[in-house]
């Protein structure tokens, strides 16, 4: 059996966004009970991310790392139209990535004890992003 929603998520501008309950929602709707969780972002300056889900000083090191990594207003980006933040989003999404597959077993996210599922958003404003979230399983 295939199941296929549709999630829309208004970030706040940058930083970690927990889907974990909202992807878990899906499942517990569907009547799969083992099978793959495909998750789709559509967005090229926002990315998907499987992390440590109980400290919060690790969404902000990491935002902090990724900022050293790709620093906003690099003077060696030309693709600057919409702000400083504009090319380092892209960057940034190209080093993460913008889709997971994950575990369903027992009709439940097969996820580690600390894992949670996160929108990263890469841009200083805040966004209306979609993510396509395919159930396929029996």
């Amino acid at each position: 059996m295939i199941k296929q929603y549709s999630l829309t998520i208004k970030t706040k501008g940058r930083g970690l966004v927990d889907l974990t309950h909202d992807v878990a929602g899906f499942i517990a709707q569907s009547t799969i009970t083992i099978g793959i969780c495909h998750l789709f972002l559509h967005h090229t300056s926002a990315s998907l991310t499987l992390c440590e889900n109980a400290d919060p000083l690790v969404h902000s090191d990491l935002e902090e790392f990724m900022q050293r990594l790709v620093p906003d207003g690099d003077r060696y980006f030309q693709h600057v139209a919409e702000g400083p933040d504009d090319m380092s989003a892209h960057v940034r999404t190209v080093l993460t990535q913008t889709f997971l597959s994950l575990p369903i077993t027992g009709k439940k996210l097969n996820l580690g004890t600390w894992q949670g599922i996160y929108l990263w958003e890469h841009r200083f404003k805040g966004h209306e992003r979609r993510l396509t979230v395919t159930l396929m399983g029996e």
